[in-house]
């Protein structure tokens, strides 16, 4: 039931509603097998995005991140979204740094200035320097030659470091 109230909670987040707050709830039995559930919520402002700033970006410019982050003046500020084209998609802004080698890259977004219903957000970002593999390691094998397997690696030592070859390594194997 906690669980239950805390996804409420966040989606009434994503749907721009973020200080949606649960105000009371009442759990009443009707018979044995049966419950009444009252849940009062106060929604709140709905909020929408207004201004995306990009702070510490110097390997793409700020328009091109913009691009790839899919949000938009006017659009419902949906905190969730913007987590997952910042992280967790696969063409995500991490990853596109990840795939270059800024393997040390970090984003914080920041809520600079909340406006009546309007939210600006600053993305601050600390790309790091490139890293490049120094060495791989095969441990394990057992029934392949090891040439075999670094054969089939598309991450060797010397190259910059990147996500989707790991990972396209990591199948081929």
């Amino acid at each position: 039931y906690k669980e239950a109230k805390e996804n409420l909670q966040n989606y009434y987040a994503e749907l721009g509603y973020r200080d949606a707050i649960i105000v009371a709830d009442t759990v009443k039995n009707v018979d044995d097998k049966h419950v009444d559930i009252n849940i009062h919520v106060e929604e709140g402002n709905k909020y929408y995005l207004r201004n995306v700033s990009w702070v510490g970006n110097t390997v793409y410019t700020s328009d091109a991140l913009s691009q790839t982050l899919k949000m938009e003046r006017g659009d419902v500020y949906n905190q969730k979204k913007m987590t997952e084209r910042l992280v967790t998609d696969e063409d995500a802004i991490q990853n596109q740094y990840w795939n270059n080698g800024y393997v040390f890259f970090q984003i914080d977004p920041v809520e600079v200035n909340v406006d009546g219903d309007s939210i600006d957000v600053e993305m601050r970002m600390s790309e790091g320097s490139q890293a490049t593999i120094n060495h791989v390691r095969i441990a394990g094998n057992d029934r392949l030659y090891e040439e075999v397997v670094r054969r089939e690696l598309r991450t060797k030592p010397g190259d910059l470091f990147s996500k989707a070859a790991l990972e396209r390594s990591y199948r081929d194997i």
